[in-house]
């Protein structure tokens, strides 16, 4: 297994111009708790009366996933995590209309967000090369959020390193030209 900065570095490779991150600020988690959503409604069994759904089987095999790949970023995660699982309950006791609107919605409108960042990008997104773009997706966005509340530095330098800095935009490039 590659180590958390090796999975974000690769992430990050694609991720380079702050336009793309900022739409992934939206994008990815709108798809993240789609599918959550989208796997809140068939409970399987019941668990001390805690119905068990897909989503939910989900979540811990990610979570511990992400436990595994960094125990701060990996706590973070699981709350997320667990919020969403909440959430999506609620709205998975909708009717089957509503309950489908707001997970088809999110999603749809989640990756049309991302199209758009990676046209910015100039790139094709990493779950086309490697799958496991779609896992660490989400923690990438978690990290960034932390980078730039100047937590993980020695992370996101080792990431840096790896990927190369955040480019500044075009339009920057030009207004510094002129």
């Amino acid at each position: 297994m590659r180590t958390f900065e090796q999975q974000l570095a690769q992430y990050a490779a694609y991720h380079r111009d702050p336009r793309n991150i900022a739409t992934h600020f939206l994008g990815v988690p709108m798809i993240m708790f789609a599918v959550v959503i989208l796997l809140s409604r068939p409970g399987l069994f019941s668990v001390a009366g805690l119905p068990v759904s897909p989503a939910l089987l989900v979540a811990l095999v990610t979570g511990i996933y992400y436990l595994r790949l960094h125990v701060g970023s990996g706590l973070l995660m699981a709350l997320l995590l667990a919020a969403m699982l909440w959430w999506a309950r609620q709205i998975a006791a909708l009717d089957t209309g509503t309950w489908l609107g707001w997970g088809a919605g999110l999603f749809v409108v989640g990756w049309v967000i991302q199209a758009i960042g990676h046209v910015f990008e100039g790139r094709k997104p990493a779950f086309l090369d490697d799958l496991m773009g779609l896992i660490v997706g989400p923690l990438f966005v978690l990290c960034e959020g932390l980078f730039a509340l100047g937590l993980l530095q020695r992370t996101r330098s080792a990431i840096e390193a790896q990927a190369g800095p955040v480019r500044r935009n075009r339009g920057d490039r030009a207004k510094l030209a002129a």
